[in-house]
């Protein structure tokens, strides 16, 4: 099967959320499996040139009344996977992916739509025409409709289309008098299709016209189909009569795994957990933190953001800390919030600490350090930190929504059995319940713990298990599309 996957970010080469990491890991597992897989993205400026080289082929794509021409590197990414760079220094040669922070760049609809479009125009160059091609989110999202209107008699037009929504909050919406750009006619600027409350909505169109729609977790799959996480597309959702498959993320072993972790100062697994208590002293240590192996460490790794339950967390932490507990936070984001954990070492000396900014390596030690990591979402697709700190033996503490539902298995008092510390609603009062029941379990009962954090790290998230429900996708949107062709030929022949 000859698999094209088109995206706006993909790790190691650039990556500003988990969309990179799916778009990184996932088409080398794929090959893995026997299939033929190509990816595409930007030329941005910041990826790095060594290891690509400039094809001999020059792209003309139609961007509304003009055509934008651009050029053609090609590289691989470390497992192997052919990676083509569609190079626009207009476009993409710019310090950000999508606008300063806080911000979009005004003209994003055109810079999208030249690597959607482009990346089809790739195909015809190189004769290279998949059997499915792969989008992700609304940068990507114009091109089920390329496939069925300019491209409806090419032989990319036999091609069925998979969609995966990383975030539904993140649409791809832009003025109506920016549709031209898309090359798409008006006809399609309606309810159905890509109008959505006068504006383009680029993720709707996706949303239209793709064969199948995936998204990254079971439950996030259920959210989006109604109120509120639907974002108003629920509708759109719904008229496909068809289902939304949630497939979770996997994670990578070769990086986050404590038993040979480069950034830890000492390793461990879950039967020789004493480097544990070791990485959690150091954690102390480098944090300002009481070097205390009795006291209960709360971690969090995450952006300093509104979906992150950021101002929920400031305000439960005062209660949390008149406990014997302590906390220290890695993260950037909201001025205000950067401002108000910057501040908690002065405020509680010893016991909370934290660092603005990021740090892989701190990142690390965190996760190997802590005993419970935080993680109180409003709402989360599917979430890789919980999947890191149940790898490492931190148990999380989460909101029961999304990815966090499907991967976090909550406390059972009665057996000791679970992998973590779940809460329904999302306010203060909540948020402290769950910290302080992990806290009494922590001092009353560690056998508990101790049983909890074997169980996690047992757990096993593999990427090959997404990669084969996604396979099973690509067969159903294959299927999908020829009983169409075949109710297309019926009709004609009817004629």
């Amino acid at each position: 099967m000859k698999v094209l996957h088109i995206a706006s970010e993909a790790v190691p080469l650039v990556k500003t959320g988990g969309l990179a990491d799916v778009a990184g890991i996932l088409p080398g597992i794929l090959a893995g499996l026997g299939c033929d897989v190509r990816l595409v993205l930007p030329r941005y400026r910041a990826i790095r040139s060594e290891g690509f080289q400039k094809l001999p082929i020059s792209l003309g794509v139609p961007l509304g009344p003009k055509e934008e021409w651009g050029a053609v590197w090609q590289g691989s990414l470390p497992d192997g996977t052919p990676v083509f760079l569609l190079e626009h220094d207009a476009f993409y040669g710019r310090p950000e992916l999508y606008g300063p922070p806080g911000e979009a760049y005004e003209d994003n609809l055109p810079r999208f739509a030249f690597l959607s479009r482009g990346a089809l125009q790739l195909c015809h160059a190189m004769a290279w025409f998949p059997d499915i091609i792969h989008l992700h989110d609304w940068q990507t999202s114009l091109v089920p409709a390329y496939l069925h209107t300019v491209e409806r008699h090419s032989p990319l037009g036999r091609a069925p289309s998979v969609l995966t929504i990383h975030n539904m909050d993140y649409q791809g919406n832009f003025p109506a008098e920016q549709m031209p750009l898309t090359g798409l006619g008006w006809e399609h600027f309606n309810h159905m299709e890509l109008e959505f409350h006068d504006r383009v909505s680029l993720l709707k169109g996706g949303i239209a016209h793709a064969t199948e729609i995936t998204t990254v977790s079971p439950t996030y799959a259920m959210e989006i189909q109604g109120s509120p996480l639907g974002r108003g597309l629920e509708t759109s959702l719904a008229q496909r009569n068809r289902p939304v498959h949630g497939i979770l993320n996997g994670m990578d072993y070769t990086v986050w795994d404590p038993s040979h972790d480069s950034f830890l100062s000492r390793h461990y697994d879950r039967k020789r957990l004493a480097g544990k208590k070791r990485c959690k002293a150091d954690l102390q240590r480098i944090m300002g933190l009481e070097e205390r192996s009795d006291l209960p460490l709360f971690g969090l790794v995450t952006r300093l953001a509104w979906q992150k339950g950021i101002d929920v967390l400031a305000k439960a932490l005062s209660r949390l800390l008149e406990l014997d507990v302590q906390f220290c936070i890695l993260g950037a984001g909201d001025p205000w919030a950067e401002r108000f954990f910057e501040d908690i070492s002065k405020r509680w000396p010893g016991k909370a600490a934290s660092f603005i900014g990021y740090s892989e390596e701190l990142a690390h030690k965190i996760y190997a350090g802590a005993d419970f990591f935080l993680m109180p979402s409003r709402y989360e697709p599917c979430g890789l930190g919980q999947l890191y700190a149940i790898r490492y033996g931190a148990l999380p503490v989460v909101r029961d929504t999304g990815g966090l539902a499907d991967t976090v298995e909550n406390y059972d008092e009665s057996t000791g059995n679970g992998t973590g510390f779940k809460f329904a609603d999302l306010n203060p009062r909540a948020l402290f319940d769950a910290m302080g029941r992990a806290t009494s379990t922590y001092y009353h009962k560690p056998t508990h713990i101790a049983r909890m954090r074997a169980q996690g790290m047992a757990l096993r998230f593999e990427w090959e298990r997404a990669a084969r429900q996604y396979l099973d996708v690509y067969r159903m949107a294959l299927q999908r599309r020829e009983s169409a062709r075949m109710r297309d030929a019926e009709v004609k022949g009817n004629l």
